[in-house]
């Protein structure tokens, strides 16, 4: 599998250095997601998945 060279990285991304970030990259089909650190281990999602995910993290009620 080839991965996408269109990485973006999170605008939230922490630190001066730049390199403790979320990036994320996308194809027609699926949505990968990597942390600079550690950029050979990637998750690789579809774009519903990512939906549910999302819709479970927003009615999550803190403690």
């Amino acid at each position: 599998m080839t991965t996408p060279g269109n990485w973006q990285k999170s605008s939230f991304s922490g630190g001066s250095d730049g390199n403790n970030c979320l990036e994320l990259a996308s194809s027609t089909a699926t949505l990968r997601l990597r942390e600079s650190d550690s950029p050979a281990t990637i998750l690789t999602a579809t774009p519903a998945a990512i939906a549910h995910l999302l819709a479970g993290i927003r009615h999550i009620t803190p403690s």
